[in-house]
């Protein structure tokens, strides 16, 4: 009965304030996510400081950082809204056409073009309130994966960044070389001492990069010239068009950009892994009805992309 008076004079409403300031550590970006009044979001941190009676967000030159508190109630909040969320979305029987929820699929560029599309139909045709916001990946995100999966639906990227995480498997693809269409040095075939000598565009330039390209050559002793550094694969072609630059792309986006880009797309000159797509996903949407109605319509997007 303790809990339940608890219970009964808390807002819900906090909650969600309490999940996003954690998050943000920054009343005014909070306040922006919420569509709130800055002032709405002061006072909601004002009710959680004397609930929890502790300050959970303490600044620290020109930033505010997480008390001990703080940091062991935001491993808390993601899976209690997730819960919630459960709750109110429960009916006798799963109906899409009713879903009023966005997902948020944190994905490269590169999977948004090739698969979104296909996703994005199939969640309009069946379920037309709900949203999808594809949100870009970046290395942290990738780093810090079960962190970014608190506030995402889930992590649209390649097997070998992500583990200890439930994923489900969807498609594979291979990487290809790409060169201008009026390229003058290379005919219908690279040749390893043609990626010695020619700049290439890479993407992030770190170990967590999703494209092997510098990794590759590096393992066959070959130290690639970086031109360019871009954070984003469909960039590539068009920066590689009427130049002497070299990428290396996925097949499926490569194929579908070379008539615009005015590329060619040629085979690599040496062995490189297939990438293996699959979408990851926080353990506490394992059984959320509405979670898996949207991996049963990634499971679909694929196949006909396989197709």
């Amino acid at each position: 009965m303790a809990v339940d008076r608890v219970l009964a004079n808390l807002d819900l409403n906090l909650l969600v304030t309490l999940d996003a300031l954690l998050r943000e550590r920054n009343v005014t970006r909070t306040a922006e996510g919420l569509g709130v009044s800055q002032p709405a979001v002061s006072g909601a941190l004002g009710r959680l400081r004397r609930h929890f009676g502790d300050q959970l967000l303490v600044r620290v030159g020109n930033r505010y950082d997480l008390t001990p508190l703080a940091s062991r109630v935001a491993t808390l909040t993601g899976p209690a809204l997730a819960g919630v969320r459960r709750v109110f979305d429960s009916t006798a029987a799963f109906d899409p056409s009713g879903l009023d929820r966005e997902f948020t699929i944190v994905s490269s560029d590169y999977a948004a073009t090739v698969l979104g599309p296909l996703i994005a139909r199939r969640v309009a045709a069946l379920a037309p309130g709900a949203r999808l916001r594809f949100q870009q990946t970046t290395p942290y995100a990738v780093d810090h994966a079960a962190d970014t999966l608190r506030s995402a639906d889930g992590l649209l990227i390649p097997h070998g960044f992500v583990s200890g995480l439930p994923y489900l498997d969807l498609y594979t693809d291979r990487w290809v070389c790409i060169v201008s269409e009026d390229h003058p040095e290379v005919g219908d075939a690279l040749t390893m001492d043609q990626l010695a000598d020619l700049p290439w565009v890479v993407i992030f330039d770190r170990p967590t990069a999703f494209a092997p390209a510098s990794r590759q050559l590096r393992m066959l002793g070959i130290e690639a010239r970086v031109d360019l550094v871009v954070d984003g694969f469909a960039q590539m072609p068009f920066l590689v068009a009427g130049s002497r630059r070299v990428a290396l792309l996925q097949e499926r986006l490569a194929r579908l950009l070379a008539p615009v880009a005015r590329i060619r797309v040629l085979e690599c000159p040496f062995e490189v892994i297939p990438l293996a797509e699959a979408f990851w996903f926080n353990p506490m949407y394992r059984n959320d009805p509405a979670h898996m109605w949207l991996r049963d319509i990634l499971s679909a997007a694929a196949a006909e992309l396989r197709g």
